[in-house]
């Protein structure tokens, strides 16, 4: 049984569902517009350039996610998957993770965008297992703080580490990792089968200086 690694944002959807969530947010009026939607923009940038401070970023992430009834943010999230998340599921995505399938393959999608957001893409994908970034959740609500290690750059392999340890079934060997963003060079240098799908400029230069496969999921 191999294990089949897959990013979420950029590589099995055609776009970045944390970006598209703050951007549903302001549209809703539900944070103050100019300073929210100024502010996630900066966050995308820096995660593009690589030089994202996690931890800031998941205090303003999840600021929205404490000051709100955790049934408005259901209601909210389930129009946010309906409205925005479907129409980004790249074309060739479903196809690749029923490849995996079909190989008999434990299928993980392991992304950086917290649990909250990403949980109910990964249902619609119909990937059972989910590591995420996790937002802390007591009595019935969110806190606004982050729980563990984020799930970004080295701390994508530090949470994979932790998960196997529960799964000894399961180990790195003739492992896959399928993903857009040089962010995730640490977990694509550790598998045994990196994949670059629709590469970020610094990704594709490094999949090419270290022959990794490259593949779109968008035509």
């Amino acid at each position: 049984m191999s294990l089949a690694l897959f990013d979420l944002d950029n590589t099995l959807l055609a776009g970045d569902s944390d970006y598209e969530w703050g951007r549903f947010l302001v549209e809703l009026g539900v944070v103050d517009p100019e300073t929210y939607r100024q502010k996630n923009r900066e966050f995308f940038d820096q995660y593009r350039a690589g030089t994202l401070d996690i931890h800031a970023f998941c205090r303003f992430s999840f600021a929205p996610l404490a000051a709100h009834p955790l049934e408005s943010l259901q209601d909210w999230r389930a129009r946010f998957i309906d409205e925005r998340i479907r129409p980004l599921l790249a074309p060739g995505a479903r196809d690749l993770l029923q490849h995996h399938r079909a190989r008999g393959d434990t299928l993980v999608i392991i992304t950086a965008t917290n649990r909250f957001v990403t949980e109910p893409i990964a249902r619609l994908l119909e990937v059972e297992h989910l590591l995420a970034t996790e937002p802390e959740f007591h009595d019935g609500s969110y806190t606004g703080e982050l729980a563990g290690i984020p799930c970004f750059q080295h701390g994508k392999v530090q949470r994979l580490e932790q998960w196997l340890q529960a799964h000894p079934e399961l180990d790195l060997e003739d492992s896959w990792f399928y993903s857009d963003s040089h962010n995730d060079l640490p977990l694509l240098e550790r598998v045994a089968r990196p994949v670059a799908v629709d590469p970020d400029e610094d990704l594709a230069a490094a999949a090419r200086a270290r022959d990794w496969p490259r593949i779109s999921l968008r035509g």
